[in-house]
């Protein structure tokens, strides 16, 4: 498109540090990762309603929990949830209450976004229940779930629960928790992302007990985690691998708990939000709590306690914390208990950053497909093929089932196309790095084609164009090389590296280079929808180089930006075209950043690709950390089209490039972002590699 310059884990579980592997170093070092790395899908031939048909157990479904969750007490061994009964999957309020509340057991598999009606409605679950989200799509909107007394043996996990506030911070007129639990015992609640409700995110009252609490979310929230409420001594809890994240108080507050093991949970209190810490870790009453291996930033008061309390701290990190810091007494040795190792201190802000919170991995149901095949490409004559372009055509039309590419290591100098009649496609790299295989070519919007009929244009321009629905691309670089600088005469220099026009794109853990034009996410028509989803990649380019009139999700990546080539630095981001009543780009948990000068890089501006004024393009960025580069008024107008009449928001971004909200710089309400998830993009699909 045109550059205005130029044209116009009963046993602890292993540990998580895994998940850090292969994510882009500058990711984990700017702290940006807010959710694990591995994505999931509820496959295409999974029941789209509510179904009590037995199915094969997944690998999830029989895991059992660790922490006090696990000890054999009142007459229930361990907690393992609903393992033992069928598997459903709802995706409405009327279905999860159904089985929620039924008396047999249940494998409840939360397959979308339920919106809870009434507004604040708890639903209460009986025992030996699992629910759990399908991969990162599960998310309980306005309410949550209640646990009574004698509840037992429920497990609770990779959901989003979310967004009952109503408006009132200190609010003591709703008690609309995610998850309150009066009088229950064995309870594991893991990795799930729970945030900004009236009430608590977490309440464990009235003796409930034998409670673990492991690998959760818990931000944006006045008071969080509440434990106890009694003058009995009666709970045991394990709280472990948490990431507290602008939470007020009640991070947690423990009561009465008779034993209460806390490690490796990381509080952080970010500078220059309206959210400041009141304390962390309180231990209340009688409590004996043993605090290990955690790490506390910026947090206010990190560690109080009653005097009638003890805590015994050892190994803890604090950093930029004030206020009281407290410990006394002899606790209890939780080893006596149940087996753990802690991670280091040190490990866990980055830890937590990439695996806390929902999985796409887990909650996914089996379903029956046929083996994938396997075509390999080497240059060196090693493999099937000596090129991509010809593993692609010897894809059979309209395949059924999977074809796995497997592109050996080295530079592949060619063009590539998998076209419409061609699905279910993916092309790998097979190499220890998404460096070691490279696609690459060097047309131009401009480049005249080889038979003399005119020239590439700007989509005709890509090295790898996508056209086939259900595609996915890995472990591998797409570049566009055009030597812009050596080409000034040729009219037009938009230069695509890919190009997808086809729905349910899956990129994961690419690199995407180029310089004007590098990324294309396009439909196949305007009237179709086209999903993509990128993750754990890097996108480089300077203008406009994510642009087109895709839904397409840019989420825990890179976006480098570049100078142009005559060594000036000013560019777009984004130039969306989205139609009306679709969702466009949106740029999530990740970070722009790059070799350029401050405030000379505009996130976006309005592409009406030609002239077409029903448009209503759309970019918001997000939970996203933007580097000095990033203008203070970051949206442009494009064409004749004012920004202000489409749709450009931000909403909780930080870094350098980060600013207040203005009039030239519109963040989202929290209302409003509620309905600007990565789950609200990608609707019905969840990604999953295959």
């Amino acid at each position: 498109m045109s550059d205005t310059r130029t044209r116009s884990r009963n046993r602890h579980r292993k540990r998580r540090t895994a998940l850090a592997v292969g994510l882009p170093l500058a990711l984990t070092a700017a702290g940006t990762l807010a959710y694990g790395t591995d994505a999931g899908l509820l496959g295409e031939g999974a029941a789209r309603q509510a179904s009590a048909a037995a199915t094969a157990a997944p690998a999830w479904a029989a895991e059992t929990a660790d922490g006090f969750a696990s000890v054999d007490a009142l007459g229930q061994n361990g907690t393992y949830g609903g393992r033992d009964g069928q598997t459903v999957t709802v995706r409405t309020q009327a279905e999860l209450e159904k089985y929620a509340t039924a008396a047999e057991p249940y494998v409840i598999v939360v397959a979308g976004t339920i919106t809870m009606s009434p507004v604040g409605k708890e639903i209460k679950v009986q025992s030996d229940k699992t629910i759990v989200g399908s991969g990162t799509s599960g998310h309980i909107v306005g309410g949550g779930f209640f646990l009574g007394t004698g509840v037992h043996n429920v497990i609770i996990r990779n959901l989003t629960i979310r967004d009952s506030y109503q408006g009132v911070w200190n609010d003591k007129d709703h008690d609309f928790d995610a998850v309150q639990m009066d009088g229950a015992h064995h309870v594991w609640i893991d990795h799930n992302d729970l945030r900004h409700m009236a009430d608590g995110l977490i309440d464990v009252r009235k003796d409930s007990t034998n409670v673990t609490v492991s690998w959760n979310k818990l931000s944006n929230n006045n008071k969080t985690f509440g434990i106890g409420w009694t003058e009995n001594v009666k709970t045991d809890i394990t709280i472990h691998h948490n990431w507290f994240r602008e939470t007020e108080q009640r991070n947690p507050s423990t009561d009465n708990a008779a034993h209460a093991h806390l490690y490796n949970n990381y509080l952080e209190d970010t500078p220059g939000t309206d959210i400041t810490s009141s304390y962390g870790n309180y231990a209340r009453g009688r409590t004996a709590m043993v605090l290990e291996n955690s790490y506390f930033q910026g947090v206010n008061n990190p560690v109080i306690k009653d005097a009638t309390a003890t805590v015994v701290q050892r190994g803890n990190v604090f950093s930029g914390t004030s206020g009281r810091n407290e410990s006394g007494g002899t606790a209890f040795d939780p080893k006596a208990y149940y087996a753990y190792t802690p991670d280091k201190a040190a490990d866990v802000p980055a830890l937590l950053k990439s695996g806390a919170g929902p999985r796409g991995s887990t909650g996914t149901t089996a379903v029956a497909k046929a083996a994938a095949t396997t075509l390999t490409v080497a240059r060196d004559g090693s493999g099937q093929y000596r090129t991509v372009q010809a593993a692609v055509n010897a894809v059979p039309a309209n395949n059924p089932s999977r074809v796995v590419i497997a592109v050996k290591p080295g530079t592949y100098r060619e063009t590539v196309k998998v076209p419409s009649n061609k699905p279910h496609v993916t092309i790998q790299g097979t190499g220890g790095s998404r460096k070691d295989t490279v696609i690459t070519y060097g047309n131009a919007a401009g480049t005249p084609k080889p038979d003399g009929s005119g020239t590439y244009g700007t989509a005709g321009s890509a090295t790898v164009a996508v056209e086939a629905d259900d595609f996915q691309a890995r472990n591998l670089t797409v570049t566009n090389d055009f030597d812009e600088k050596a080409n000034q005469s040729l009219s037009g220099h938009q230069a695509v590296a890919l190009r997808t026009a086809a729905d349910k794109v899956f990129l994961d853990g690419i690199i995407v280079n180029g310089d004007q034009d590098t990324l294309l996410v396009d439909t196949a028509a305007k009237d179709r929808l086209g999903r993509v989803y990128m993750t754990n990649s890097y996108v480089t380019g300077n203008v406009d180089f994510i642009f087109g009139r895709a839904t397409a999700v840019i989420d825990r990546s890179v976006i480098t930006l570049k100078k142009r080539w005559d060594g000036t630095s000013a560019g777009y981001v984004t130039a969306p075209s989205t139609p009306a009543n679709r969702k466009g780009i949106l740029i999530a948990n990740s970070t722009v950043n790059g070799d350029v000068a401050d405030r000379t890089f505009h996130l976006g501006r309005p592409w009406h690709a030609g002239g077409d004024a029903s448009l209503d393009p759309q970019t918001t960025v997000r939970n996203t950390t933007l580097s000095a580069a990033v203008r203070t008024a970051p949206w442009t107008d494009m064409s004749g089209f004012s920004w202000r009449d489409d749709r450009f928001a931000e909403y909780r971004n930080t870094g350098p490039g980060a600013g207040a909200a203005s009039g030239d710089r519109p963040h989202l309400t929290d209302a409003q972002a509620a309905g600007q998830e990565v789950a609200d993009w990608l609707g019905d699909w969840v990604p999953t590699a295959a």
